[in-house]
């Protein structure tokens, strides 16, 4: 009764903060002092479950509210810093990790956090088979043999083994993103429905042992969040609210009136603004989004290496940048993101039109050919769609835009029936692998194949670079594997049918006094816990 009570009245005083909005000249609001509320897109939601969330903001709000046996450090993403793990060894064969567990851990409920919790958490993930199982199953766990795979060893060690030897790097990233979260055994289990792990019950409530709690979720609405005083660390915010607000003009306006403390999907031109009026200040945080051109091999023109070159020449990246994206995303062509272990920066490619010409002359195509474009309707990719037509139309390529929803180009893209698609590719954690698997490995080209990855989509039929890619996914050197990824992106860049554009920008707007918070170049690295209002 006491935490009803209590919820309810942490609703209330939340609904009491955010009704102090600004109309007609009315003074500026300003949001508590230990209240933290932020303009986001909440519209992805559909279950709070981590073992069926797989969406950018939800991945956020688990991060936040469960914990991990660890996580990777940002500042050197080699390295990791423990989460409900204190220490782990890799056995000398490179198969077996094992965790030691912090003593003292609760969650939420109050029940202890034990190694049986964090052992069960990973085998309920994979035997829910949703989509966050994909995760787990990269380092070969599976329904038929997580329970063998991963085991509590006593009351505070749990091991895991691999199906095969990774490097410890990958292994530690997967264990350390949110398919991997801790969740409460006995809070589940007392709400499960058939075999169902507790799924139902947890798509709208909460069993976790992170920072924050859930209050409340209202679907497009809004997610309240309270302080876990019983976190291993001491946390300034009393609560956390994620506000649902569409558009960017909208989340602008509040962040100015001091409705909201930080506004995360602004545009260029509300950017602009807000830097003209110095209500706020803003940091830009690289993304692991590319923005890429998918060019399908089927089409015989497509195919000829120099036609792929050619059409890297032919895209003004800069005029693009400049003109259509502006700040929220930047020139960006090797397959890694800014940050990953063995990132390269460089950007060899810029529009020039006399080396592509020669190199559509030199394919047997001096007089350009005509190819279809599929393109998201939505905003930047029209924009963007449109400046790389008339780009490629400098090389006589007449391209023909076949705008569709996100559902209808995805679905052609992932039957491999487009001839050219714009698309975006975001890293599932902080590891060269989750992009290399995606450009670089395609084990079976054929129509039927299980691996389904981007290399497959386009039809690009790489035995070489699949053994590349294994080969650094199983290298053990933190030395060398950088290596081995900096030498595949160099052959990318030389040939590929990946025309690879761009890399999202995060552009976060933070009213004056507030800091502290840590974003990431994935949502599920998006922390709360040292956030700080002055």
């Amino acid at each position: 009764m006491k935490l009803v009570l209590r919820n309810a009245l942490a609703v209330a005083a939340v609904a009491s903060a955010l009704a102090l909005s600004v109309a007609g000249g009315a003074a500026q609001a300003a949001t508590p002092k230990d209240m933290f509320v932020m303009a986001t897109l909440l519209d992805e939601f559909t279950t709070l479950d981590p073992g069926e969330i797989y969406e950018l903001v939800p991945e956020e709000y688990v991060a936040n509210t469960y914990d991990r046996l660890v996580r990777v450090d940002l500042r050197d993403p080699s390295k990791f810093n423990g989460d409900v793990a204190q220490s782990w060894t890799v056995s000398p064969d490179g198969l077996t990790v094992t965790f030691k567990i912090r003593p003292g851990l609760k969650f939420h409920s109050g029940n202890p956090l034990t190694a049986d919790d964090v052992a069960w958490s990973i085998q309920r993930a994979v035997l829910l088979d949703k989509g966050p199982a994909a995760v787990l199953q990269g380092i070969g766990l599976a329904k038929d043999n997580v329970l063998q795979r991963v085991k509590k060893v006593d009351d505070s060690t749990v091991s895991v083994t691999t199906d095969q030897k990774y490097a410890p790097t990958f292994v530690l990233n997967v264990l350390g993103s949110w398919p991997a979260s801790v969740l409460d055994q006995k809070l589940l289990m007392s709400h499960q429905k058939g075999n169902d792990f507790g799924n139902d019950w947890l798509r709208t409530n909460e069993a976790g042992s992170g920072a924050y709690k859930l209050v409340k979720w209202t679907a497009n609405d809004s997610i309240v969040l309270q302080r876990f005083d019983g976190y291993r660390v001491p946390l300034a915010m009393k609560r956390i609210v994620l506000r649902h607000v569409s558009e960017a003009a909208s989340q602008r306006l509040l962040l100015e009136n001091g409705d909201v403390d930080v506004a995360r999907d602004l545009s260029p031109d509300d950017l602009a603004t807000l830097a003209k009026s110095g209500k706020a200040r803003v940091t830009a945080v690289p993304q692991a989004t590319l923005m890429y051109l998918g060019l399908n091999v089927k089409n015989p023109n497509l195919a000829k290496p120099e036609v792929q070159e050619a059409m890297k020449w032919l895209i003004d990246y800069n005029g693009i940048q400049n003109h259509v994206v502006r700040s929220t995303y930047k020139v960006h062509e090797t397959f890694l993101p800014e940050g990953f272990l063995g990132a390269l920066t460089a950007n060899p490619y810029q529009q020039n039109v006399a080396k592509a010409r020669a190199l559509l002359a030199k394919a047997g195509l001096a007089n350009g050919f005509t190819v279809k474009m599929d393109v998201r309707n939505d905003y930047p990719y029209n924009e963007i769609a449109q400046a790389v037509q008339a780009n490629l139309a400098q090389g006589n390529i007449k391209v023909e835009i076949i705008p569709g929803d996100n559902k209808q180009t995805l679905a052609k893209y992932r039957a491999r029936q487009h001839d050219i698609y714009i698309g975006e590719w975001s890293a599932d954690y902080i590891d060269p692998h989750s992009n290399a698997q995606g450009f670089t490995w395609n084990p079976d080209n054929g129509d039927g194949s299980s691996y389904k990855m981007l290399a497959w989509r386009n039809a690009w039929d790489i035995p070489q670079l699949t053994k590349e890619t294994n080969a650094a996914l199983a290298e053990p050197s933190s030395a060398k594997r950088p290596q081995l990824y900096q030498a595949m992106q160099k052959e990318v860049l030389a040939q590929s049918p990946f025309v690879i554009m761009f890399e999202k920008v995060a552009q976060v707007a933070y009213r004056p006094g507030v800091s502290g918070l840590e974003v990431g170049p994935i949502n599920d690295l998006v922390s709360y816990r040292d956030l700080k209002k002055q």
